[in-house]
């Protein structure tokens, strides 16, 4: 009898593995057809090949491919000759750009001791393509305006609106000086804006190895850190106002388009600016006096870190060809059988400040294989239900032209069709990074729920969820709700004008963490270093595939369009409280200064020859009025429990009511719900930047700002405005509401 007891637990515990229990339908499928998708996925996850994105990165990466260079143009032709190949309807989109390439570049320090700039990155004997010298760009930053100026120097850490009231409250101006900061804190965009704001009459950004080189590890070739000459070019354009050409602003820069004169582009820089190494920085800073620098602006270069002026004096002299360049967006479609006229768009870019193997080819090859399985799958008789838009775009890095001018051509038809945006840029090994539109928060972790992780054999889920479980901040929280947040989107990459511009519900993907790097927008990103540095063997690139390529299937084939709005009114919630909670600090900081104002505590900063240097009381800021967020909310949480419910009901019988309704009315209003959080007139001094819940920041150029107009408008102190801005996202809520309702009253007309 014991023998038969111990037989009867062993077969207990053992059947459940040996016969595992299908998984639950997908959200938006019934039984059957969760069933196909899931067959179509695993034969789609088995295709991405490591070797075959290994070819591509390496004749992509051959030759340097920046906007206006033979190679680019060669790159996009062979790239839709790829798709061609496989049997895809590819073809290239041209658009004529502003893009300004420099003629002169002169940086010296001519007091107290005279030192020119190398302003060169050497070629490297190890890595070979290091030395087409003749087709690199030469760094520099695009859109800062032409200049030739001479002053003293400043150093401003990393050159960012607190870093000015640093210097103000010890008495130093950056007033008609040139100013030096140090790549980090804020897109680099955001610092010439913030000096020539305070009056500063040029800009230069220096790589300190404290933030980007030997500090962290071993710099190229031994190990993959910039090296002392490496520099970081890239786009200076103030693109939280606009991004895509600077010369038609809201429209595509097609041939006939109108165009600003080039003195009324609002988008390029005041000040003249300009990158450089951290080989050339040290001399400048060097040669600083004045105060030390506080220790949290100290990098790591062997000098004493003071903040000037002077008796450092720069000469800076800039000039550029301000010329018209065609860009290539090579657009490849795959038409949907039962709903052509709803699209899933899938996105990464092709152009390149020099060679570009980690930006952008890394995450490029993945699109391409993702295209290469969808192929094949077609010709196994996979027909997706909506149509696939697969674009690789031309222009990112200086502004990300090639998809704005896209969407901005194809914007009224974009505003009818286009369902969901999904992007990469560049790939790397480690954790998937989730980033978008929160009524997709759950769709990704179910897709993420799927992929395996390439190292660990762990789904790319539970790799990410054991990371965030280590996180002080996040980890209690990772281990008991039932999906990982996703990071929200500001700017940076091509998703910009989808979501923020146009309303269309978006991700960003790419895998990451555990690949040092410090080549970034310097020559020495290629494929030699990507090879020894980087996704070695190319299996992150097939994990990314594998992800894209799913979550793209998944979209297109469901039956009902998988967004959710729980996840999303939980996130809206935490945005509400995050905002009340910067206008309490924010009155509590002006309190608390003005108390230390009366009680005299600044008279020991005070310069008898500076008397302004003292401060000033400010006026107590008013208690603004929350109650239209709170309302919002409240609307957005009963719709969205009322869609659960309705969403239930059809799930029933393994979604037979699913499978045999006529969905499209619902589908339509799924796929225009983003869009409801959009106002015409958009934000504050920035109508393009439509979206209300999600916007760069506009003195942060890529990091995100939630609910920003009332965001900004408080961290700005601009009281009235902020409560403005609370009453208009508030009725946004409120809209989103109603659209909620209308989708559930249409979902529960169609299963009925």
């Amino acid at each position: 009898m014991k023998r038969s007891l111990v037989l009867a637990l062993c077969l207990a515990l053992t059947t459940p593995l040996a016969v595992p229990q299908e998984a639950a339908p997908l959200r938006g499928y019934s039984a059957d057809s969760s069933r196909a998708e899931r067959d179509w996925e695993i034969k789609f996850r088995a295709l991405p090949d490591p070797a075959a994105m290994r070819g591509y990165m390496q004749r992509l990466s051959a030759r340097p491919h920046h906007v206006g260079s033979p190679y680019d143009r060669d790159n996009a032709e062979w790239l839709k000759a790829r798709f061609q190949e496989w049997g895809l309807d590819a073809r290239i989109e041209t658009f004529d750009v502003l893009f300004p390439t420099p003629k002169e570049r002169l940086l010296e320090l001519i007091e107290p001791a005279h030192f020119t700039a190398k302003l060169e990155e050497p070629s490297l004997a190890e890595d070979p393509t290091s030395s087409q010298k003749d087709e690199q760009l030469p760094t520099y930053n695009a859109y800062s305006i032409d200049g030739d100026v001479t002053a003293p120097l400043v150093y401003v850490n990393y050159g960012v609106p607190d870093d000015y009231e640093t210097l103000d409250r010890r008495g130093i101006s950056v007033k008609g000086a040139i100013v030096i900061a140090r790549y980090g804190g804020s897109w680099r965009g955001i610092k010439p804006k913030v000096a020539a704001e305070h009056g500063a009459v040029g800009c230069l950004i220096y790589s300190d190895p404290g933030d980007d080189g030997y500090h962290s590890g071993e710099v190229f070739p031994a190990g993959p850190y910039r090296p002392k000459d490496g520099v970081q070019r890239g786009s200076v354009m103030d693109m939280p106002i606009y991004p895509g050409d600077p010369l038609t602003p809201g429209v595509g820069a097609t041939k006939d388009a109108k165009r600003l004169p080039l003195d009324q582009a609002p988008t390029l820089t005041k000040i003249p600016v300009m990158p450089i190494s951290y080989a050339d920085a040290q001399p400048l800073l060097a040669a600083l006096q004045g105060p030390v620098a506080p220790p949290a602006w100290r990098g790591a270069l062997p000098i004493t870190y003071r903040l000037g002026p002077g008796p450092a004096k720069v000469h800076l002299k800039l000039k550029f060809n301000w010329d018209l360049k065609p860009i290539y967006d090579v657009v490849t479609r795959i038409p949907g059988a039962v709903y052509p006229d709803e699209w899933i768009i899938r996105g990464n870019h092709h152009d390149a400040w020099v060679n570009g193997a980690e930006d952008p080819i890394s995450g490029a090859i993945a699109l391409m294989e993702e295209a290469r399985g969808l192929a094949a799958l077609l010709k196994q008789g996979w027909k997706p239900k909506r149509t696939i838009v697969l674009c690789l775009w031309d222009g990112e890095e200086p502004g990300l032209l090639g998809s704005t001018e896209w969407a901005e051509t194809h914007a009224e038809e974009l505003r009818r069709k286009a369902a969901v945006y999904i992007n990469s840029d560049s790939n790397g090994r480690g954790f998937l990074f989730m980033e978008g539109s929160h009524t997709l928060e759950k769709f990704i972790n179910g897709v993420a729920r799927d992929v395996e992780d390439p190292e660990t054999k762990l789904t790319v889920w539970k790799r990410r969820q054991f990371a965030a479980e280590s996180s002080p901040q996040d980890g209690a929280e990772a281990r008991t709700r039932p999906d990982l947040r996703i990071g929200a989107l500001g700017s940076g990459s091509d998703y910009t004008a989808f979501l923020d511009h146009l309303g269309v519900a978006s991700l960003n993907l790419g895998f990451g963490g555990e690949d040092g790097g410090g080549i970034y927008h310097s020559i020495y990103d290629d494929f030699y270093w990507y090879t020894h540095f980087s996704d070695t063997t190319f299996v992150y690139g097939r994990a990314l595939a594998q992800t894209c390529g799913t979550a793209v299937m998944r979209l297109a084939d469901a039956d009902l369009l998988p967004f959710d709005f729980d996840n999303f009114t939980d996130t809206m919630r935490r945005y509400v409280a995050d905002v009340k909670r910067l206008a309490e600090e924010k009155r509590g900081q002006i309190v608390e200064r003005n108390r230390q104002i009366d009680e005299g505590m600044f008279a020991a900063l005070a310069d008898p020859r500076e008397k302004s240097v003292l401060p000033t009381k400010e006026p107590a800021p008013p208690f603004l009025n929350f109650a239209p967020l709170d309302n919002g909310i409240a609307a957005l949480e009963r719709t969205a429990g009322a869609f659960d419910k309705a969403l239930t009901h059809a799930d029933e019988n393994g979604g037979a009511a699913l499978a045999r309704a006529a969905l499209k009315d619902v589908n339509d209003r799924l796929v225009t719900l983003e869009r409801v959080l959009l106002l015409g007139d958009g934000l504050p001094n920035r109508a393009w930047f439509k979206h209300q819940i999600y916007a760069p920041g506009l003195y942060t150029g890529y990091g995100v700002k939630t609910l920003p107009g009332a965001r900004e408008s408080i961290e700005q102190k601009q009281w009235k405005q902020a409560d403005e801005q609370i009453a208009r996202v508030g009725k946004v809520f409120e809209n989103a509401g109603e659209a909620i309702q209308g989708i559930t009253s249409a979902l529960e007309q169609a299963v009925r």
